[in-house]
């Protein structure tokens, strides 16, 4: 029998649930557009806190993470309303979310079941592995069309994560990049057609690297030492996550 769903802040208000899948831990945001605000972030990180502690007390050694949206959305980016007014939300909370994701201590994989815009695109390029819905959504960042500049740790976070020549046009074009078109760019891993197909994919890439969690903090500890300027940058504010 499966253990009952996870809800984060609280059932009453379930921006995010977490259920089990054998070794997966499903993490599922359900916000409509999934726009990040402090209490969305702070969501995403006690889930991975949670999911960390299950792994530890249980001795796992099989275990992933795979999040995902809902509908026709991965995540649209940043609640600029909410973000706005509070002063060092990026600093503060955004970027070490990311930076959370990026060195967390298990596999992630992204389902990216729809748009992933803007802060969206970057949460899916802070995990490990990426599989993208094929027929619908683009993945994108829009701040050279608001205009806005990106912070330090946002762009380290492009810039080792995407080629060259990609990098380009996602920063200076703002280019959107369909499932076919993100594969071929090697942004994401593997793709597939329509929600559910694209969301069992995700659960085959989880499931096949799932078994080097038996590393425990070696994992972490590699993660570490491919991304310290990365990381570094993304934690250039406070770290209250």
């Amino acid at each position: 029998m499966s253990p009952a769903p996870k809800f984060l802040p609280s059932e009453a208000e379930p921006l995010i649930s977490i259920v089990r899948d054998g070794p997966l831990f499903i993490m599922s945001m359900n916000d409509n557009e999934n726009r990040f605000t402090v209490e969305f972030c702070k969501a995403i990180c006690d889930g991975l806190d949670y999911i960390a502690d299950v792994v530890d007390q249980e001795g796992l050694q099989e275990a992933a993470v795979v999040t995902r949206g809902q509908d026709k959305f991965y995540s649209n980016g940043l609640h600029f309303e909410k973000a706005l007014a509070v002063p060092g939300f990026t600093e503060d909370h955004f970027m070490p979310m990311l930076n959370k994701i990026l060195l967390f201590s298990l596999p992630t994989i992204a389902c990216i079941n729809g748009h992933a815009f803007a802060g969206g695109c970057l949460m899916a390029l802070a995990h490990d592995y990426r599989v993208m819905r094929s027929d619908r959504g683009f993945m994108c960042m829009n701040e050279i069309d608001l205009p806005a500049p990106l912070p330090a740790g946002m762009s380290a976070l492009l810039r080792y994560k995407l080629h060259p020549h990609v990098y380009r046009s996602v920063v200076l074009e703002a280019r959107r990049f369909s499932g076919k078109e993100a594969l071929s760019n090697h942004m994401v891993d593997a793709i597939a057609e329509g929600v559910d197909a694209t969301f069992e994919l995700s659960k085959q890439v989880a499931r096949k690297i799932a078994p080097k969690a038996k590393s425990g903090s070696i994992y972490q500890l590699i993660k570490e030492d491919m991304y310290p300027e990365v990381s570094s940058r993304l934690m250039v504010g406070s770290s209250k996550l």
